[in-house]
């Protein structure tokens, strides 16, 4: 991870990567639902927390089992990937962004929420060492 990192590992140094996986409940169904503004919302996070894109954003839609049916999304960044997989069932949003670069789990955390319209969120951070 880049050296502005406040976090640390083992003997003080910088994690090599971070990994955020954030749960949000509740989301617009509406949202949740529409390849376009699930691609929306990849470049804007990408752009808000400065990570480069690699390639296209992927959202597919697929899921026989209605527990967990509707779009996954994939995009590849510069610095690893960011993935989602949104549940028409429960309105609820299954975000993952990992990367070697620095980014403030917390700003992704409330973004998402915030462009989801989810209700409520939750997520936890793990350092890649």
């Amino acid at each position: 991870m880049s050296e502005d990192c406040s976090r640390t590992g083992p003997c003080g140094k910088p994690p090599w990567g971070l990994l955020s996986c954030i749960d949000l409940y509740d989301c617009d169904p509406k949202i949740i639902r529409d390849a376009e503004a699930i691609k929306e919302f990849v470049v804007k996070l990408c752009d808000l927390i400065k990570m480069k894109r690699f390639g296209k954003t992927q959202v597919i839609h697929f899921g026989e089992d209605e527990r967990v049916a509707g779009y996954s999304m994939t995009q590849l960044i510069e610095t690893s990937l960011i993935s989602a997989h949104f549940a028409n069932l429960t309105n609820t949003t299954y975000l993952d962004v990992f990367s070697c670069k620095a980014y403030d789990p917390e700003v992704v955390a409330e973004f998402a929420k915030s462009f989801f319209k989810a209700k409520r969120v939750k997520h936890q951070t793990v350092d890649r060492e």
